[in-house]
């Protein structure tokens, strides 16, 4: 699938689930490129963004913070997680979390998981989180079943919601 195909329906299904982005012009540089959690809010800047794929997991960022800290998610998501508090154990969890949220998004979609796990990410990684995932196993989707997300009938990676409503705070 190309390019501009992967990024429509990512954004179709960032609208569908009602998970706010924008798609902005990035003048700094970000973390990720292309991609700035703003105040809450994905920004995307589709000339500068790298893999399409990373949407999906900065998504899943917002997607799986508690709810009552997602306005938070400003610049480097934890530093700035640390500066107003919140617990590292809690921001952990929420990466992973959001690993398996990107992973649950990306076989909604319909594509193979390289589009999340590409060869420039998790630090060599990939090829062995595909092949965990693939199992059955794979970080990060049991706190999806804690935050009352995934379908208790069929499992992961099936949804029943795709933005954490329950709260622990």
């Amino acid at each position: 699938m190309e390019r501009a195909q992967q990024l429509k329906l990512i954004l179709s299904f960032l609208t569908e689930i009602g998970l706010p982005y924008k798609l902005s012009s990035l003048g700094e540089d970000t973390f990720l490129p292309g991609l700035r959690h703003r105040q809450g809010r994905l920004e995307i800047d589709l000339n500068k963004l790298t893999y399409p794929g990373d949407i999906l997991h900065e998504a899943g960022h917002y997607a799986v913070c508690e709810p009552t800290e997602r306005h938070l998610l400003d610049g480097d998501i934890y530093k700035t997680g640390l500066k107003n508090s919140r617990p590292k154990q809690q921001m952990m969890g929420e990466e992973m979390a959001a690993t398996a949220w990107s992973v649950a998004a990306a076989k909604y979609l319909g594509f193979s998981l390289d589009i999340v796990f590409h060869e420039a990410g998790y630090r060599g990684a990939s090829e062995s989180l595909i092949s965990a995932f693939e199992q059955g196993a794979g970080i990060g989707h049991p706190l999806l079943s804690a935050y009352q997300m995934s379908c208790p009938e069929k499992g992961f990676p099936t949804m029943k919601m795709w933005i954490r409503t329950m709260s622990w705070n």
